[in-house]
């Protein structure tokens, strides 16, 4: 089941975009995790530990940070959400895939609530919204090769 974001923490932010592939193609490209840095030059390292399932957690680095996360969502083709923690900081995290014809909307979400997204709320929030937009880039990118 979707956990959604939190709509009053400090950080949020959503984004979308259309990928000329089908949500079964941008599907493996974003639910192996494992590839991540393959991709999204980003991420430094990814790993997931167990099946591809709610409750399964996985450990990436990016910007410098080493976050841990636990899938919440895995619905095929569909949704892939997580919860993830870093640095005092709790983030929700969600992708929503839906065909268009022959193509996929992808739409991105994710709040972040701790002390240093309350303290650095303006920073936080351009910096997320530059990065949702350059990993839905970088998607579109790996998706349409």
């Amino acid at each position: 089941m979707l956990t959604n974001i939190d709509g009053n923490a400090p950080v949020t932010c959503s984004k979308s975009l259309l990928i000329n592939a089908t949500p079964a193609q941008v599907w493996a490209v974003l639910t192996a995790i494992n590839q991540w840095p393959d991709w999204q030059s980003g991420i430094k390292q990814a790993r997931l530990n167990g099946p591809l399932q709610a409750g399964s957690t996985f450990v990436w680095q990016t910007g410098g940070a080493t976050i841990r996360s636990t899938l919440h969502t895995v619905e095929p083709y569909s949704q892939l959400g997580w919860t993830g923690k870093t640095m005092g900081l709790y983030a929700i995290h969600n992708w929503h895939l839906e065909a268009v014809g022959d193509q996929t909307q992808v739409a991105v979400e994710e709040s972040m609530a701790g002390l240093l997204a309350t303290v650095f709320k303006k920073t936080f929030n351009k910096t997320l919204a530059n990065g949702m937009q350059h990993w839905l880039a970088q998607l579109k990118q790996a998706c349409e090769q």
